[in-house]
């Protein structure tokens, strides 16, 4: 096979015979309105090929990209030779300069944009060669020409279709294929893999599929129907990732072997990636959810009405009209009784009209009268709190209207509050105190409390919490005692400043500015003088509304009904609970409606008349004589719907002397409410008692029963759960005898393990190794004879199979493992080999046998490591002394010794040897001592007198700068050669002034090539950008020009940016 005359000469080593091949390629659609067309250039000459796109749909630049031949990308050829050039008007263009005769052959534009493709292919012809070319691209490293020209053999071996062979071919043999048919190109080779069409294996989990795509309409209802292969697979449905469970959104249905899921009432939430897993295998589609477009063509009028009058709605009116998209609403504030009547709403094509009537608010009483004991002559207040507090009543004494003031012994008596509107009244009674006789006494007597004056039942004040108390109580005592009010331990000062204890003179009282709960307790009061002491108690009751109770249970749920219980409220408000209020809801509704009027004296409830399928939500009132508790919190939502049928096909598994396992189907109506997993109880034969067996719900279809008396016969039934109950049982029809039987052990070795198992060093180890036998195994594992450390290697067992693994391997873990399995008298033994490799060290010695012509013959010593696997051969290379760099002369060598042949009469070389196993090459190389210098033997050599050669020149750009467009926000580079003896000072320049410390700017030279990064440039870094270089012989300049480009986005958010700015300075001005 002959040598390429250039890197892109035929496009990865395809035969010109391959050219007329047709080019597979994804399905098309029109993007190119001009295509390129075939041509020919004579050799040296120019040609350019033309492809405009066409822009009217596209919102932004489509990608194009040029190929030679089959897969070889140009686009890492540009030099030169070759420029690919593109216009923002959607025109492409490929220049080829001064062509040469390996440059003809088949070419190819691909155009992508988004999912559209579109390609063409084209010829170029190079005519007539030049026997004598100048010598134009002297002082370039042209090897190519340095190399012998050699005539290409002709080859008699039969056609080879490179493509078929890798397309039949392992990935892993890709590259060996490509070196041996001289395809350099890699890249372009994987591209084009990627694109052969792959055959789908057949699935073993489905015998057909989610289609790619599916589409409805929003509020419509879709069915997504795959066919299973094993009905008896589990199957899982999944949303962007996310499991779905049954709702009565998501419906899952069983048809024979098709399972399907029905999503109802479609909206915009539910367009998403859709997937269903069975098993191991999985397959995925997309929804796409289309929504409803409604145009309005006309102006709607809207106009409310009262009475057949229309409603102001002013600015000072107590009517508004708010609108929120096609809703309109009629708002009153501060509703009043003249409110009452009918409301009617007119629009363009049609009225509508409903009945108001405007109550007055529930009288809600805070603070009842009390019951007052007062002495003559004395004021009395009697207050009593309501709501709502603007409602005008009229007093009753023994019920006739009262209008005087209470000042006489005949005042006392029944009062009563009426409030205008309200049949309710509140009621109290009056008691005077007349004077007593006054006895004068000139002694001392002891301090007393005159309780029996308050009139109260057993000395308790009780009152609504949130009101003022004041108790007043009457004292006696000569001389005045000294008054103390304690609560507890706690004495209650004067100072206080919501409880308080103050004395009068002849009465002594306490003061609370607002109640509260802990205000409730046995108040005790102390007086005391030189007489004597006295004490009394008192005890105040604040009454409260009761805490709202915890949130409500729905242990049972019907088709329409559920039931639900509570526990009373932690605290009543010192007052009995009277009874309950429920409330319930939908969990998408705002709006709670009220199920009972008359209280529940219970705690449960059980709601009816709810629809099926339909999540609600229910909460609890508490109430006592005070009022209605806030309300709980709402219960766990919940939806009504029916039980399964019974599970299918209850069969037992195993047993043992101490538990039984049974297994089962799935039940064959799930319905809507789903399945949450199934209940295995079992009873003694002879009784009726049955016990649950898992106190938590299992969701598999397999359960062992534990904990069994051996000998003792059994039945065994399971219930299948959801939302709604259980179903109905399914039991065994005959009895089973818990009694086991002895399985021997057996040790089923992988097949991938009754040979070496090789891993690397670092790589984990894990091995699962499966055993049977019954009872349970005894498992026990031994390294070459001795007991393995558990911080080396760590060994899980299971019933099943036993677990080696090892998280980073090491070469002392390899080693013969021995498995031991027993059961009672019974052994079972397997040996695992086990092969941990590494990297193989260097050979120890390389030396130089013979040098003779050009040829050297080479020995070394196979190495002392070799990584714990055999050596698998050896790597030669070569390096040049003068140059020192090192080139493979042959790989995967077998043998210690080797002739290296064709080397270069004059040159002295240097050799090194690596070392391969399975796991590659050494890391290092034994290298030569010596080196060889190849001499040319019987050339008698006349030597003349050496003249120096004057290497001295000035600088001259061998390649120039070429006009570049650059993107703004990526780095931009800036590329051009210099020749120059001595080395040249290079200045860069912009705009002619020269960069200096510019960050933004990198300046580097290497071998004469001068490169200058713009790092992320903006519109401003365009310009004109020269190279100079000096040295002591001259000077030489290039230059070129750089334009940035900006996409649309970003110059619309620049121009905005540099408009505030200036619009700032002229606001400052």
């Amino acid at each position: 096979m002959g040598r390429k005359d250039s890197v892109w000469s035929l496009g990865d080593g395809q035969g010109p015979e391959d050219l007329d091949k047709p080019i597979d390629s994804p399905p098309r659609s029109t993007l190119l309105i001009e295509s390129p067309q075939s041509a020919s250039v004579p050799v040296g000459g120019d040609i350019t090929f033309v492809a405009k796109v066409e822009a009217k749909d596209l919102l932004r630049k489509p990608t194009i990209k040029w190929f030679k031949g089959k897969w070889m990308d140009l686009a890492s050829k540009t030099g030169k030779h070759l420029h690919i050039t593109s216009w923002q008007i959607h025109t492409f263009e490929m220049h080829i300069i001064k062509a040469k005769d390996n440059y003809a052959g088949n070419y190819r534009c691909e155009v992508t944009y988004k999912d559209k493709f579109d390609s063409c292919s084209f010829d170029l012809e190079v005519k007539g060669l030049l026997k004598h070319q100048r010598q134009d691209d002297a002082g370039e490293l042209d090897f190519s020409g340095l190399l012998k020209h050699r005539e290409p053999k002709q080859d008699d071996t039969p056609e080879v279709d490179v493509w078929e062979i890798l397309k039949n071919a392992r990935p892993d043999q890709y590259e060996k294929i490509a070196f041996m048919y001289g395809i350099t190109d890699l890249r372009g080779l994987l591209r084009r893999m990627k694109k052969i069409p792959k055959e789908e294996k057949k699935s073993e989990a489905f015998a057909k599929k989610l289609e790619p795509a599916y589409q409805v309409d929003k509020g419509g209802k879709i069915r997504l129907v795959v066919d299973l292969a094993d009905p008896t697979v589990e199957l899982k449905w999944y949303k962007n990732g996310q499991e779905i469970r049954p709702t009565p959104k998501y419906i899952f249905e069983h048809k024979g072997t098709q399972r399907i899921m029905v999503i109802n009432n479609c909206s915009m939430n539910d367009d998403a990636a859709y997937s269903v897993a069975a098993g191991d295998e999985k397959c995925a589609t997309e929804l796409f959810v289309k929504g409803i477009l409604i145009t309005l063509c006309m102006y709607v009028y809207v106009c409310m009405m009262k009475n057949g009058v229309e409603v102001p709605t002013g600015v000072r009116s107590r009517y508004r009209v708010k609108c929120e998209g096609t809703k309109h609403f009629l708002v009153i504030d501060d509703a009043s009784r003249e409110d009452t009547g009918t409301y009617s709403v007119m629009a363009t094509g049609g009225t509508s009209e409903a009945r108001i009537q405007v109550d007055l608010k529930p009288l809600k009483v805070h603070q009842d009268l009390q019951d007052t004991t007062v002495m003559l002559g004395q004021p009395i207040k009697l207050l009593c709190e309501i709501s709502p507090g603007n409602v005008p009543g009229r007093w009753y004494r023994n019920g006739q209207l009262y209008v005087t003031s209470v000042n006489s012994l005949h005042d006392a008596g029944d009062y009563t509050f009426v409030p205008e509107g309200y049949s309710q009244s509140l009621s109290a009674k009056l008691h005077i105190i007349g004077t007593q006789p006054i006895i004068y006494w000139t002694g001392q007597y002891p301090p007393r409390v005159h309780l029996d004056s308050m009139n109260f039942p057993d000395n308790t004040v009780t009152i609504v919490a949130g009101n003022k108390l004041r108790l007043e109580i009457p004292i006696s005592g000569e001389p005045a005692p000294r008054v103390v009010w304690m609560k507890g331990e706690r004495v209650i000062l004067e100072s206080g400043q919501r409880v308080r204890a103050e004395t009068y003179g002849d009465q002594t009282s306490l003061t609370i500015e607002v109640t509260e709960r802990e205000d409730t307790g046995n108040y005790k009061i102390v007086l005391q003088n030189e007489a004597g002491e006295a004490t009394a108690s008192v005890k105040i009751k604040v009454v409260d509304i009761p805490d709202p109770p915890e949130a409500p249970l729905v242990p049972v749920v019907g088709g329409d009904w559920c039931s639900m219980t509570w526990e009373p409220p932690k605290y009543d408000g010192s007052s009995p609970i009277l009874g309950y209020f429920v409330e319930r809801k939908k969990k998408q509704s705002s709006r709670w409606m009220r199920l009972n009027f008359d209280l529940i004296k219970e705690t449960s409830f059980e709601p009816k008349k709810m629809i099926e399928g339909v999540p609600y939500e229910v909460r609890i009132f508490a109430v006592n004589a005070i009022g209605v508790s806030k309300p709980s919190e709402p219960s766990k939502a919940f939806t009504p719907l029916a039980v399964t049928s019974e599970p299918t096909m209850l069969v037992v598994d195993d047993v043992t002397d101490t538990t039984v396992t049974v297994k089962w189907r799935p039940p064959e109506t799930i319905g809507a409410a789903g399945l949450d997993g199934y209940l295995v109880e079992y009873c003694i034969e002879g009784t009726d008692d049955w016990i649950v067996s898992n106190t938590e719900v299992t969701e598999k279809t397999r359960y062992t029963i534990t904990g069994l008396t051996p000998g003792c016969k059994i039945l065994v039934r399971v219930k299948a759960l959801n939302a709604a109950g259980a179903s109905t049982p399914r039991t065994l029809q005959h009895s089973i005898l818990v009694k086991e039987v002895i399985e021997p052990p057996k040790i089923r070795v992988p097949r991938h393990l009754k040979q070496t198992y090789t891993r690397r060093v670092g790589e984990a180890v894990n091995l699962v190794v499966p055993f049977m036998g019954k009872p349970r195994p005894k498992v026990t594992w031994l390294k070459e004879g001795k007991t393995i450390e558990p911080t080396d290697v760590s060994i899980r067992n299971t019933d099943c199979d036993s677990i080696i693994f090892i998280r980073k391997a090491e070469r002392s873990h390899s080693g013969k493992y021995e498995m031991n399995v027993q059961v009672e008298n019974h052994v079972d033994t397997a040996i695992l080999d086990i092969q941990i490799v590494d990297l193989p060290g260097p050979p120890v010695c390389v030396t130089i046998e013979d040098v003779w012509g050009g040829n050297v013959a080479l020995v070394w010593t196979p190495p002392k490591d070799n990584g714990n696997a055999p050596i698998t051969g050896y790597t030669i290379q070569k390096a040049d002394k003068k140059t020192m760099e090192w080139f493979t002369c042959i790989e995967h060598y077998h043998r210690t010794c080797i002739t290296i042949t064709e080397l270069v009469v004059g040159n002295e070389y240097f050799f090194r040897i690596f070392a391969e196993n399975m796991c590659g090459l050494s890391e290092t190389a034994t290298q030569t001592k010596k080196s060889a210098l190849i001499v040319k033997e019987g050339l008698q050599i006349k030597t003349h007198d050496y003249n120096d050669h004057d290497f001295k020149e000035a600088p001259k750009f061998t390649q120039p700068l070429i006009n570049t467009f650059a993107i703004a926000g990526y780095n931009a580079t800036l590329n051009c050669s210099v020749r120059a003896n001595p080395k040249a000072k290079v200045i860069w320049m912009k705009n002619k002034i020269a960069i200096l410390d510019d960050p933004r700017y990198r300046m580097f030279s290497n071998q004469g090539v001068c490169t200058l990064e713009i790092r992320k440039p903006s519109p401003y870094d365009g310009g004109m950008y020269s190279c100079k270089a000096i040295n002591d012989l001259g000077e030489a300049q290039v230059e070129c020009k750089l334009e940035v480009k900006v996409p649309l986005l970003k110059i619309n958010s620049r121009i905005f940016l540099s408009f505030s700015k200036k619009y700032k300075q002229m606001n400052h001005f």
